[in-house]
């Protein structure tokens, strides 16, 4: 399932940055454990900017989950007023000292058009790590290299992994400047969902496969078909994680990546 509605959160320390792109209420809690354990040692007490930037007022309405195929209705507050404050309260509960200093959300980051849809101003970002100013930016497709498929298809059976219950999905290693793919396994039962999925139309899948269907990029129904070919063609999950190790990228000279593992 995609949601548009989801809030990217990034938390710098001096040079040190934690970017997380969270889509809902369950993962808030590990995840900030998860970005917090990256940059903060034990006997630091440092204050830690945070900019909470992407979420809008999105309206309720029907759709049919990923994962299941269930009908069921919006949470009536949308999906980013209840993530926003699960990650204020978060923040606020943790032993941690932050200063929200962006904070683009709901009103602050809504356009309507003339239908009345709703979309984000603001859906992607730059951080200039020497100067910690943030810019709104927009990205090719191009630049979503390496291994974007299989990043697709594990955002999108990781809830059903228990290996990741409740955890943000880790995909860089910056210590040694290296995408690392963990592993995320999937049923067989897949196959034939996404069989039926790829039968429906654009608008279908726009309608029953997305939580704003009106604020979805162009490549949206392209995208989600690309990803469904490739669990149709790999349904072993074993065919894309031998032995469940992770799929391993570094970059080269020319800055490009090459898998080495």
């Amino acid at each position: 399932m995609s949601s548009s509605t989801s809030m990217p959160l990034w938390i710098p320390i001096l040079f040190m940055v934690s970017v997380a792109h969270m889509d809902f209420v369950e993962v808030v809690d590990m995840g900030l454990r998860q970005m917090l354990n990256m940059i903060v040692e034990d006997d630091e007490d440092p204050i830690l900017d945070v900019h909470l930037i992407g979420g809008f007022e999105d309206a309720p309405s029907g759709f049919v989950d990923d994962a299941t195929g269930s009908k069921y209705r919006k949470h009536p507050d949308g999906y980013s007023l209840p993530l926003c404050s699960k990650i204020l309260e978060a923040l606020h509960c943790r032993p941690e000292r932050f200063q929200v200093q962006t904070l683009c959300v709901l009103g602050h980051n809504t356009k309507r058009d003339q239908n009345g849809n709703a979309y984000p101003v603001i859906g992607g970002f730059l951080l200039d790590t020497s100067s910690g100013s943030v810019f709104p930016a927009s990205f090719v497709s191009t630049s979503r290299v390496p291994d974007e498929i299989v990043r697709r298809v594990r955002v999108t059976v990781s809830s059903m992994d228990s290996s990741w219950e409740g955890k943000l999905l880790e995909t860089y290693d910056t210590k040694q400047d290296r995408f690392q793919i963990a592993a995320c396994s999937w049923s067989s039962g897949w196959r034939q969902y996404v069989l039926s999925l790829q039968q429906l139309s654009d608008s279908e899948i726009l309608s029953q496969c997305s939580t704003s269907p009106a604020a979805e990029p162009p490549d949206f129904v392209e995208n989600e078909r690309r990803k469904w070919a490739y669990m149709i063609k790999y349904a072993d999950w074993r065919q894309t994680f031998p032995g469940r190790r992770p799929r391993i990228f570094e970059r080269t000279s020319d800055g490009k990546w090459i898998r080495c593992s």
